[in-house]
């Protein structure tokens, strides 16, 4: 029996358009060829080494080490307890200058070490801590910088570090954004006395979950070892109150299959963002961030700024018709750390204080990257956007 061909028409018509109006996340993670991971579960399935400083474990650290360009790099479970590692590891202790815009896990950090977080106003160009704000904020009881490459644009490190070496404080970089991102031809992670990198899911390079501490000599990376591992010196010392925050066998492995395919998806989410970026220059009230001279970007994440007055609309009335069509992005960063309840109450987190972030925050949507992303998916987008433009 002959099907209706005008039943066909309208069924093909049908797929064809949920298939164009899938549901388009802000990301969605790159995983390495299931048929590559498969050999590698079975070794660790064989050898019972699940944890505790693995042949795989070791293998990506060395791996990780070359590919980044960093003297001394020790994996961990998550980007936070890095985070929580590195401060320890220092002895940080007082109050350390940071930025309300990033992710809050970067002052929870602080927190969980008893460390007052101080913000500073960030710069309106590069969106990170501007060095004139940092200064301003230094006390007594100043003693480290806790800066944020927000969106894997680096901060101005030569003039951080100007400011840390006149005050004589540590720096540690908040690099969760950064990996693979180069300064005039060096790793932006070899800046600062520590970088911390995050791998999670949603990252650009991820091991499902984990992280990093890029330090500059071996003595501090032993100490960063003992501390991830409970403080173990050897089977009966113990150095110091430790944290377990070890990398496993299976996410090591994992890693080691992602650093194969890392540099195709950098190209693939700069071809995204070249796209956008050429769609997006006539459209009337939303700006972007351009690259930056003399860096090398890893195309993290890709931020818009709606300017309510020229575009016509507010960004929550153009974030939630995204939403409307299927497509998440996300309110990178909104709320500010700041104004989280944890934080609210303290003297640098007044609004007078954090101009600059305050105005950001309430206009920036980080719209879907990834590798993946089609051009039909990218000009949906866009179009969508442009609907509303005034």
């Amino acid at each position: 029996m002959k099907l209706n061909q005008s039943l066909v028409s309208n069924c093909k018509k049908t797929v064809a358009k949920e298939l164009k109006e899938r549901v388009i996340n802000v990301t969605s993670p790159v995983l390495p060829p299931l048929e590559e991971f498969i050999p590698m579960l079975e070794d660790i399935w064989e050898s019972k080494w699940l944890t505790n400083n693995g042949k795989y474990h070791q293998e990506f650290e060395k791996a990780l080490a070359a590919y980044l360009r960093v003297p001394y790099i020790s994996i961990f479970a998550n980007g936070t307890l890095a985070l929580i590692t590195a401060l320890q590891c220092f002895k940080i202790t007082g109050e350390v200058i940071t930025t309300p815009y990033s992710f809050v896990a970067s002052s929870h950090a602080l927190h969980w070490n008893g460390i007052e977080p101080v913000f500073a106003d960030i710069d309106p160009v590069s969106l990170n801590l501007d060095p004139h704000k940092i200064e301003a904020a230094i006390t007594s009881k100043t003693t480290a910088i806790m800066p944020v490459h927000v969106y894997g644009n680096p901060c101005d490190v030569k003039a951080i570090q100007n400011i840390a070496d006149t005050y004589g404080l540590k720096v540690i970089y908040d690099a969760a954004h950064a990996f693979s991102v180069d300064v005039n031809g060096d790793s932006v992670l070899n800046f600062g006395d520590m970088s911390i990198l995050s791998f999670h899911a949603t990252k650009v390079f991820n091991t499902i979950e984990g992280g990093a501490i890029i330090c500059r000599d071996e003595a501090t990376k032993k100490r960063i070892d003992y501390l991830k591992n409970f403080g173990f010196a050897g089977e009966t010392k113990v150095i110091g109150p430790g944290i377990n925050a070890k990398m496993n066998e299976l996410q090591a492995a994992y890693g080691l299959l992602q650093l194969r395919s890392i540099d195709i998806s950098i190209d693939q989410r700069r071809d995204v963002t070249k796209l956008y970026r050429n769609l997006l220059r006539g459209v009337k009230g939303i700006s972007f961030l351009e690259d930056m001279e003399g860096v090398k970007h890893n195309y993290s994440y890709f931020p818009i700024f709606v300017d309510k007055k020229e575009y016509g609309k507010s960004r929550d009335y153009l974030y939630e018709e995204l939403k409307r069509h299927n497509i998440f992005g996300r309110r990178y960063f909104y709320p500010l750390i700041s104004q989280f309840p944890t934080y609210s109450g303290l003297p640098s987190a007044s609004a007078d204080n954090l101009q600059v972030a305050e105005a950001i925050t309430k206009s920036v949507i980080c719209l879907p990257i990834f590798p993946d992303l089609t051009k039909v998916e990218i000009k949906r987008i866009i179009s969508i956007i442009d609907t509303y433009s005034s």
